[in-house]
């Protein structure tokens, strides 16, 4: 059946993965819960529900770290659920296309084959995507002329900086700085200056909220426990205080994208000049990021519609439109 294809980006905190069957994508947390180290207990969104509240019986985690599988077990786990999920109860053989970070080594590259190969999804045939050609692809940008693109996706553990021309990548740098770190700074922020701890989800919802609480000019409300009493709290954070403790993390990625500009050969920097930086990645909503790149860079910052999506949107318009394949290609030999 050949509607039955399916492109899958693998994100360390979110997994995306687009259905040819009734053209739709589904977005869900790239989680899992074991009970007693060997029950699968939740995965996906429900999994996250429990996150930080689960008893010691039950392990919450996520397979994949810094954008390459960690856990490839779980990770096999998941997919298959996953891909039961969407074909309605029943695997029928289906061909794959899953987009693979450019900044690793072959091993972890061949882990994403691997893992769709041996996650019991009857897969046909296997095909590589690199994740920046995804995006600009996602992004409406036409990959396979001569013209040089920057893409900076920002995502959970990691930053991708990548410069594509002709469906390929001429320079790409993965930087160990996401949503992740945003969260730990707010949370070491609130930590020093409130006396108070507070959870991962907090923090991250805090980072998303950012924007709408510093138009209506008011603080973030909070939950915790207070560190001297141990009791737990709530507190009102200013926002100034998160955008100041945020600065560093988006200087990292300010400096990463200027060392890929400095390698840039000229008449590809005088394109990127023209068109400016393309933003994607679910990261890059945090406020202010787009312009102090903007600001860092002297260059105009194009922030996605669907900054969370772009990579599977690309992957369905590689399977959608026949003059896009070119650009995926199939592992066995580590060629194109």
């Amino acid at each position: 059946m050949a509607n039955n294809i399916f492109g899958i980006d693998l994100g360390t905190n979110n997994i995306k993965i687009y259905n040819r069957g009734d053209d739709s994508v589904m977005v869900e947390k790239n989680m899992i819960a074991i009970e007693n180290k060997k029950n699968l207990f939740a995965y996906g969104d429900s999994a996250y529900e429990m996150y930080e509240k689960a008893p010691g019986n039950i392990q919450i985690s996520y397979p994949l770290c810094n954008g390459v599988i960690a856990d490839i077990h779980n990770m096999e786990t998941l997919v298959r659920y996953f891909i039961t999920d969407l074909s309605k109860g029943t695997i029928k053989p289906a061909d794959f296309y899953i987009a693979v970070p450019t900044d690793v080594t072959e091993v972890e590259k061949r882990a994403f084959y691997d893992l769709i190969r041996d996650a019991g999804v009857k897969a046909k045939r296997i095909m590589i995507v690199e994740k920046a050609v995804a995006d600009g692809l996602g992004l409406d940008i036409d990959v396979k002329n001569s013209q040089g693109v920057l893409v900076v996706n920002v995502g959970y553990d990691t930053t991708e900086v990548s410069i594509l021309s002709l469906g390929g990548i001429v320079l790409s740098r993965l930087i160990k700085v996401g949503g992740l770190k945003f969260d730990d700074a707010i949370r070491a922020a609130v930590r020093k200056e409130f006396s108070l701890l507070i959870g991962g989800k907090t923090a991250e919802n805090v980072k998303f909220a950012l924007a709408d609480l510093e138009k209506e000019g008011k603080g973030a409300q909070v939950f915790g426990r207070d560190i001297v009493t141990g009791l737990p709290v709530e507190r009102e954070i200013p926002t100034s205080l998160v955008d100041t403790c945020l600065t560093e993390n988006f200087n990292m990625i300010i400096d990463n994208v200027k060392v890929i500009l400095e390698r840039t050969p000229p008449e590809l920097a005088a394109d990127i000049y023209r068109h400016g930086i393309y933003l994607t990645g679910g990261a890059s909503q945090v406020n202010h990021l787009a312009e102090l790149i903007s600001l860092g860079t002297g260059l105009k910052v194009n922030v996605a519609a669907e900054p969370m999506n772009s990579v599977v949107l690309g992957l369905a318009k590689i399977i959608k439109d026949d003059n896009y394949k070119s650009v995926a290609y199939s592992i066995e030999g580590m060629s194109r």
